[in-house]
């Protein structure tokens, strides 16, 4: 009954039209109307708790950090380095989309910021080289959510508030899972291409690569210095959101002189609304997961999962395709939210490793990204490209497959997660 009112009053606020963010808290007032135990200051209490947290300082930083990218000119010199290296490729123009959202995965961690850099900047550019519109802008957006997974991840930063999980730990698992997400999509597109008759551009001369590495030079320095910061514990993954935003503002203002001074206030405020959003929703999330902890609604769940509680990969399956379904209806940040407090006492119960977990759990989130009918980032492609929302959705149904086979061959096989982010730890 507890777990009918918590879902029945969050998916009625939903089915209203009421944000995510007060459905929450309407799902969280119901609870506690349940519980016969209603108090605004608790909700009150909870919901300025839910933001006092220091390790989700990362999160307005990194949303920073990309937003300066994408004006100041780093994220245009990846692509065009991209461009350089494999642009005469067969499908050349697909393979530079995806190599250049891996590269700028290690800078923002956004995927929206790098979907949208990425549409403006390929998009066109694939059209005109007579590339379907409808599959170059799934492509896009397939490559676009490998941002969540690649540190810095925005995404691993919330779970690992949420399930308090060590943020570096799921930063350095996500890396080689990251590489496998984009190696998928480019074997994907390597096939739908080769159907299209297509002349790629002349390969570039050596000289043309080199200038290229050169002018990116700066931009590649930034994952290289959160990495290693992360890994020889010099900062935190919040520090590293810090020192991700000075160095983008000091590279593009200085080095690059693409950002003016004028420019500053309108990054900072379009910085700061999305951030406000993000913030709104873990703090109206934390009222909600209070409640199901005190509801106790994670034993209800392990009593609904003790079927599979023998066997952990038969239970990732279980629960990959609930976030599946979940991904479908709900946005990448509120499914964490909801999700987390629910499922991590299932996880730990059943022995499995809530880094490997967590690593899964944000892939599955990344995909729900371009997973109709709301896919955020899909919306993000159409709304650059001027699609229809149906033809990215028909475009990218490949390239989702290709991500989703990857997924599943982790939870088959935990030593692709596991062994590398041991290496990479130590």
């Amino acid at each position: 009954m507890t777990v009918f009112i918590f879902l029945g009053s969050l998916l009625g606020a939903m089915a209203l039209g009421i944000p995510i963010a007060y459905s929450l808290l309407v799902s969280g007032v119901a609870l506690m109307w349940h519980l016969d135990m209603f108090d605004a200051q608790i909700l009150a209490q909870n919901v300025i708790n839910g933001a006092d947290s220091f390790p989700l300082l990362a999160v307005p930083f990194f949303m920073l950090a990309g937003e300066i990218m994408n004006v100041g000119g780093l994220s245009a010199r990846i692509v065009k380095l991209a461009l350089t290296l494999v642009g005469h490729k067969r499908g050349g123009l697909g393979f530079v989309a995806i190599l250049a959202a891996c590269m700028l995965a290690a800078l923002s961690g956004s995927a929206v910021a790098d979907t949208a850099a990425l549409a403006a900047l390929l998009l066109p550019m694939m059209v005109k080289a007579g590339h379907d519109k409808a599959r170059s802008g799934g492509l896009i957006a397939s490559a676009g959510i490998i941002a969540p997974v690649i540190p810095p991840s925005i995404g691993f930063v919330i779970f690992g508030v949420a399930a308090n999980v060590s943020i570096s730990k799921l930063f350095l698992a996500g890396i080689v899972p990251g590489i496998l997400m984009g190696g998928a999509i480019a074997v994907a597109w390597y096939i739908v291409a080769k159907r299209e008759n297509i002349q790629p551009p002349p390969k570039a001369s050596f000289k043309q690569q080199m200038a290229a590495f050169r002018e990116s030079l700066w931009a590649l320095g930034l994952p290289v210095i959160v990495i290693v910061g992360l890994k020889m514990g010099v900062f935190t993954p919040t520090e590293a959101a810090v020192v991700a935003a000075v160095y983008a503002l000091l590279v593009s203002m200085l080095v690059y002189r693409e950002m003016k001074l004028h420019q500053l206030y309108e990054v900072f405020v379009s910085a700061a609304k999305t951030t406000a959003v993000i913030m709104f929703l873990v703090a109206a999330a934390m009222v909600s997961a209070w409640l199901i902890t005190v509801a106790d609604i994670p034993s209800q769940m392990i009593s609904l999962l003790e079927p599979f509680m023998g066997n952990q990969t038969l239970l990732l399956i279980a629960i990959m395709f609930l976030v599946m379904a979940v991904g479908t209806a709900m946005d990448m940040t509120p499914t964490i939210l909801i999700m987390t407090p629910v499922l991590m006492p299932v996880i730990k119960a059943a022995g499995i490793d809530p880094v490997y977990f967590g690593v899964l759990f944000i892939i599955n989130n990344a995909i729900g990204l371009i997973t109709p009918p709301v896919g955020t980032v899909l919306n993000v492609v159409a709304g650059v490209g001027r699609m229809k929302m149906d033809e990215v959705t028909r475009g990218v149904i490949p390239f989702m497959t290709a991500q989703f086979i990857v997924m599943f061959l982790m939870v088959f096989f935990p030593a692709i997660v596991t062994v590398p982010a041991r290496w990479l730890a130590n």
